[in-house]
C-alpha cells in the first residue's frame, strides 16, 4: 500500500484537476513497473494497493524502492505549475490463507510508519498471495 504525501496540499495549491493529473501519472509510473499478473487498486483518495503474487520479500523491496524513487524525481506537468511528490510506502506479508482485511490493515500500519518517519520511505514487508486468490480477494474488498 502506497500513498503521496501531503497530496491536500497539491489539491489545495493546484486544485483538482492538477490532482488528478498527478493520480494518474504515478499510476502510470506503477503500471509500467510491475509484471503481468501484478495488480495495481486506487484504495481511495491518493492511496494505492499493489499485489505482488509469488514475489519474494527482496524482489517486493527493490520494487517498493524503485516507485518511490521514480515518483519523487519525477516532476508532474499540470497547465503552468510544475508539482513534485513524494510517496510513502507500507507492505505486508501475506501467506496463502490470510484475509484481505488483516493485509490491508498490517499494509496501513506500515504505511503510517512510514509516514512518521519522514515520508518518502519504504516500511518493510511483502504482499504474498497465489494470483487467483489475489485478483477474488480484491474484487470482493476494493469494489
Amino acid at each position: 500500500m502506497f500513498d503521496l504525501d501531503y497530496f491536500k496540499t497539491i489539491n489545495d495549491t493546484y486544485g483538482h484537476p492538477a490532482g488528478d493529473t498527478v493520480l494518474k501519472e504515478v499510476s502510470a509510473i506503477v503500471q509500467q513497473n510491475m509484471r503481468t499478473g501484478d495488480i495495481l487498486a486506487r484504495y481511495g483518495g491518493e492511496e494505492f494497493i499493489a499485489i505482488l503474487p509469488d514475489t519474494d520479500k527482496a524482489r517486493a523491496m527493490e520494487l517498493a524502492d524503485r516507485l518511490r524513487s521514480r515518483i519523487s524525481r519525477k516532476v508532474f506537468t499540470h497547465g503552468d505549475h510544475q508539482i513534485k511528490v513524494t510517496a510513502s510506502f507500507g507492505v505486508s506479508e501475506m501467506g496463502r490463507d490470510t484475509d484481505m482485511e488483516r493485509i490491508i490493515q498490517d499494509a496501513d500500519t506500515m504505511l503510517y510508519k512510514a509516514k512518521r518517519n519522514g515520508r518518502n520511505t519504504v516500511m518493510p514487508g511483502i504482499i504474498k498471495i497465489l494470483p487467483d486468490k489475489a485478483r477474488s480477494l480484491l474484487k470482493e474488498n476494493v469494489n
